[in-house]
């Protein structure tokens, strides 16, 4: 306890000659330097291709996930279209086997594992813990170069004619019988791959050193704890799918024999060392979805989490626990049934950190004043779909029905339940909720609600008439299939007709705000946190003060206890409370802005 008030006590010395109080001439002028916004430091391409501010690289990634997504996403489409006729009209054997190893690759590597660490996490992690920037911003300017020049060799192999394994590459698909570009395609995620280790490095590191005075471990929000297990997992099991990767090549190009049996390999061995990296890979699209949640959650019910440190606790066990899985994946591999047992076993257990997190989300809502705004509808969403997911997972965890479903479209379904389902929503979440913080505009509330809603029905009318097709033995890879599939298989082709409308809309009325949506404030949405006590959007260097954290995190108690000395109806008086603390300048007020229901951001 000594140690740690010495600690803070020092940091605070520290920072007193950097936020002017120790020398007001120069803390002034520093401080009004800080008050430019990241937007407005520098216009020119070079200011933004060359920065070092880890809010502008967060904007470097949205748009470049943005790109792989709908890349992506023109592959599933016509994936879909293709599979509205039993025959197969549209695509060759071939064609198809490369249009679903592009849309797999493209979306899995360069947009799910990316997209809520590379862009939320860059933006806010500094903001919310009381930095100025990440721990090391160069190398953090090179993580986004290594994930642009990974993504162009993704782009070298599609125009070259793509390759045919599967987003898994497995072994002897891609060590013998594969005729496309499987070194280039290994290549390409090999590159990115050390994106993400980088990345995961710089988080660690920040969260362990850069904290402001006062953040202890248990003040972190919960955002913040998500992203540093998930950065653990980036830095210990991405090195282990990188080795791998080089080996398929170094087999392929100098016959060296690892994986393929003629040259004295073991295909099976490539399934271990894949899936000891790619189901914590899982976790690593899942657990900054589970921090996005916690947050719009607590946001949402103007409540504290219900449960903190389990929460928090929760998120380093399902990445410790999701190491000693993998062989779930393999029940029909021909492992040792003691060890399927084994696996089996695990596997059901890495479902209770998860199921803390949803009943505890489920307690934090209990008579919290819940309004219906889209980022609390995509959170819904994301709870719903990932508890399918989840409950369909523990199907697959019970050795019997792995074995019935194994590698049909049950399994395709699950996979997207909880990788696409719940991850998409928290992202298009967690857009909607830090929009104003990263853009200094509102955006529309009909607007986000209308696509939140056309997400979880869409998504729900592509994806859960698969369970029924993988339960009736329709295998996944197939393109053409039995007459009397396709029924489930047109109703599935619509709901992703109507899923890639609702995923266009958010980009079509957040691309209006950019210009036309009314000026955010700091706190526009009402929430506690530190990323909030900062003009939006925030300043080059985040803060002109060195922040102390002196309360609990999600302390929105206190705005009840004060609404409930105002003598009002709680609920109503909550709500007025911190939505009106402060006006677009950061001025205190207690005059609304906003009419109710018209405009929540």
């Amino acid at each position: 306890m000594t140690d740690r008030t010495t600690t803070i006590d020092d940091r605070r010395a520290r920072s007193r000659p950097e936020t002017g109080t120790g020398d007001a001439k120069t803390g002034d002028a520093e401080i009004g330097t800080e008050q430019v916004s990241y937007l407005r430091a520098g216009h020119t391409l070079r200011s933004w291709l060359l920065t070092t501010d880890h809010k502008r690289i967060a904007i470097l990634y949205l748009i470049s996930v943005t790109i792989f997504f709908f890349i992506g996403g023109a592959a599933a489409a016509l994936l879909r279209v293709d599979l509205l006729t039993p025959e197969g009209d549209l695509l060759t054997n071939e064609g198809y086997n490369r249009a679903f190893t592009l849309h797999g690759v493209i979306m899995v590597w360069f947009f799910l594992i990316p997209s809520i660490p590379n862009t939320f996490g860059n933006f806010l992690i500094p903001l919310m813990i009381g930095a100025r920037d990440l721990a090391f911003p160069r190398l953090n300017l090179i993580s986004w170069y290594i994930y642009i020049l990974g993504g162009l060799f993704t782009v070298v192999v599609l125009i070259t004619g793509g390759v045919d394994t599967g987003w898994t590459f497995y072994t002897p698909l891609s060590s013998m019988f594969s005729n496309g570009n499987v070194v280039l395609a290994a290549t390409a995620v090999f590159i990115v791959g050390f994106s993400s280790i980088l990345t995961g490095l710089n988080f660690i590191v920040t969260v362990h050193k850069l904290r402001c005075p006062g953040m202890t471990w248990g003040r972190l929000p919960l955002f913040v704890w998500s992203h540093y297990a998930t950065a653990l997992i980036l830095v210990l099991a991405t090195p282990v799918l990188s080795i791998t990767l080089a080996l398929i090549a170094a087999e392929r190009v100098f016959g060296l024999g690892v994986f393929d049996p003629a040259l004295g390999g073991d295909p099976l061995l490539y399934q271990h060392l894949f899936w000891f990296y790619s189901h914590p890979a899982v976790y690593i699209m899942v657990l900054p979805a589970l921090g996005v949640v916690s947050e719009l959650i607590a946001a949402a019910a103007r409540k504290p989490v219900f449960g903190y440190r389990f929460v928090a606790g929760s998120s380093i066990a399902i990445a410790i626990i999701g190491f000693l899985v993998w062989g779930h994946h393999m029940f029909v591999a021909g492992q040792s049934m003691y060890a399927s047992a084994v696996f089996s076993f695990l596997s059901l257990v890495v479902a209770v950190p998860s199921g803390i997190k949803v009943y505890n989300w489920t307690a934090t809502l209990y008579k919290g004043h819940i309004s219906l705004d889209p980022p609390f509808l995509f959170a819904m969403g994301f709870i719903g779909l990932f508890v399918v997911g989840g409950l369909t997972g523990l199907i697959l965890a019970m050795l019997a029905v792995d074995v019935h479903v194994h590698d049909t479209y049950f399994v395709v379904a699950h996979f997207h339940y909880i990788m696409v389902g719940g991850t998409v929503s928290a992202y298009f979440g967690a857009l909607h909720f830090w929009w104003p913080k990263m853009i200094g505009r509102r955006t529309s509330v009909v607007w986000g609600r209308l696509s939140a809603v056309l997400i979880f029905l869409g998504f729900n009318l592509t994806f859960f008439p698969q369970f029924i097709l993988g339960y009736l033995g329709m295998p996944r890879r197939y393109h053409v299939y039995a007459p009397e599939f396709q029924v489930l298989h047109v109703m599935s082709s619509a709901g992703a007709g109507i899923l890639a409308v609702a995923y266009l809309l958010p980009f079509t009325y957040l691309f209006y705000s950019m210009r036309y949506g009314a000026p955010a404030g700091p706190n526009p949405v009402g929430a506690t946190g530190l990323e909030w006590t900062v003009p939006s959007p925030p300043p080059k260097h985040n803060f002109a003060t060195l922040p102390v954290v002196t309360g609990p995190p999600y302390d929105y108690e206190i705005e009840h206890e004060e609404a409930g000395k105002a003598g009002g109806g709680r609920k109503g008086k909550a709500r007025t409370t911190r939505r009106d603390r402060a006006d677009d300048q950061g001025r205190p007020t207690r005059q609304a802005k906003t009419a109710p229901g018209e405009e929540w951001q």
